[in-house]
């Protein structure tokens, strides 16, 4: 029997040489081609792929298969960045994209992450739909290979180049005095942040920026257990600022000035401080269920609507299609942001907030000072426990219907269960315990008014997956 494939929060991944497989990729792509097919008699997809083990052999295989089904395919010649192939998508008006990806999963996993023509994560009804159709026919796939098509996506490049420049005030940020480090993780953003920063008065190091399948030993996700190098690196030059993509470069990590990394409790509500304060920029704000207290504040003090969604980008996206958003943000580093692509992008999101940070004209941990004393003191923190799928989601759903009284001496005063389960404590503390959709991994979520609260509300939530 054919292994069975089943989306998460971000399309399909799985463990390489196990469920990732040249013949399950063609089951995937095939399904994808027949969902395209319903839609266009001839659709036109953009195909791109990172820097993880084969990537460069699964883009051309999903590509034979698509062509096989009469898609009119553009293959990039190389990995870049997601945002990218994203951005491609909208600008050539194709009908759909590929990117070859596990983005932070560990270098073991590979995935393939589908894109909808308006350059953003497909709705969860597109991965739904294709889901269904995995196995309807068997794989066709094209007589002979397929070429990259640079001359094509040359322009969308290009363009994308010219968009993030735009954007940002790189003159500002090329002239400031100090260093910036970035790590692209291995992954492929590379040398993109860097190349936007050089030729100024600001010095700009790029390190593991070349491509390592196994990521240096840790998974390709810029949060502190990552960031090793980066902290010692910043530490070392006294730098600004650290700044970090993941695998894919969708997602933006931050170091501050003490090498500490900072997470995006922190990030987000500064950046959206930024656009509201200084750009002058308006709309509503959309927070995953694992985001910052923060940004509900920070709305209502700036009168601005807010919006609660599941874990997932593509749910911001959705509303970001929908509604006039000026940011979108998810815990685990994805933003998207007004006047771009309703879509993550690392590379913009860093250059973004090193513009906040010179803006600011003080450090990182001073600005970070100045909001917890403008909307009170919150502090995240995060359990990654290696739990089966059916164990840990047996655990979330105990807990939503017997949720405890108290935990770690703390009483529990509500419960929500929009992703996972949270438990709610009376000073806007919580505790959130959601099961992975893409990886065997129970993840335990906590923001709390101290450190120490958050510390004992992590052990506590620990304590209770233990029993698995």
């Amino acid at each position: 029997m054919s292994d069975p494939i089943k989306f998460g929060t971000d399309g399909w991944r799985a463990v390489i040489a196990r469920e990732y497989t040249f013949a399950n990729l063609e089951r995937v792509a095939q399904a994808y081609a027949d969902f395209l097919l319903e839609r266009s008699p001839s659709p036109s997809v953009v195909i791109g792929y990172d820097r993880r083990f084969q990537s460069e052999l699964f883009a051309p295989r999903a590509a034979e298969v698509l062509a096989g089904n009469g898609a009119r395919v553009s293959l990039f010649a190389e990995a870049v960045p997601t945002p990218l192939i994203s951005w491609a998508v909208k600008e050539l008006k194709a009908d759909g994209g590929v990117v070859i990806t596990a983005s932070h999963n560990s270098a073991d996993f590979n995935g393939f992450k589908i894109k909808a023509p308006w350059g953003g994560s497909a709705a969860p009804e597109t991965t739904r739909a294709v889901e269904e159709l995995v196995d309807a026919q068997p794989p066709k796939r094209a007589s002979g290979s397929i070429e990259p098509d640079t001359a094509k996506l040359a322009p969308a490049v290009e363009s994308y180049r010219q968009q993030i420049a735009s954007y940002v005030d790189l003159e500002r940020l090329r002239g400031a005095r100090g260093t910036v480090i970035v790590d692209p993780m291995h992954g492929s953003g590379g040398d993109w942040v860097e190349s936007f920063l050089s030729g100024g008065e600001l010095k700009v190091e790029t390190i593991r920026g070349y491509r390592d399948p196994l990521f240096g030993g840790v998974n390709p996700e810029p949060i502190d257990s990552n960031l090793g190098a980066l902290k010692t690196r910043v530490s070392e030059t006294n730098a600004l600022v650290g700044l970090a993509t993941d695998g894919d470069a969708d997602r933006v990590g931050a170091v501050n000035e003490h090498g500490e990394t900072m997470n995006m409790h922190q990030v987000v509500p500064l950046v959206l401080l930024h656009l509201v304060r200084e750009r002058k920029m308006t709309g509503g704000i959309v927070r995953t269920f694992s985001q910052s207290v923060l940004l509900k504040r920070i709305a209502a003090s700036v009168n601005l609507p807010i919006h609660e969604t599941p874990i997932g980008f593509k749910y911001i996206a959705d509303l970001m299609l929908k509604d006039d958003i000026l940011i979108g943000a998810e815990e685990s580093g994805g933003i998207g942001v007004k006047g771009h692509i309703p879509e993550r992008d690392g590379i913009l999101n860093s250059l973004l907030f090193l513009e906040a940070i010179v803006t600011a004209g003080v450090t990182p941990s001073e600005m970070l000072a100045k909001l917890h004393r403008e909307f009170g003191e919150f502090h995240f923190g995060r359990k990654d426990l290696h739990v089966e799928p059916g164990p840990g989601q047996q655990l979330v759903e105990d807990l939503a219907r017997n949720p405890p009284s108290q935990l770690a001496s703390y009483l529990v005063t509500g419960v929500e269960t929009m992703d996972g389960t949270k438990l709610l404590f009376d000073d806007e503390s919580w505790l959130l315990f959601r099961q992975s959709g893409t990886e065997p991994v129970l993840r335990v979520y906590s923001e709390a008014t101290s450190i120490e609260k958050t510390e004992a509300l992590l052990s506590a939530g620990e304590d209770l997956a233990g029993v698995l």
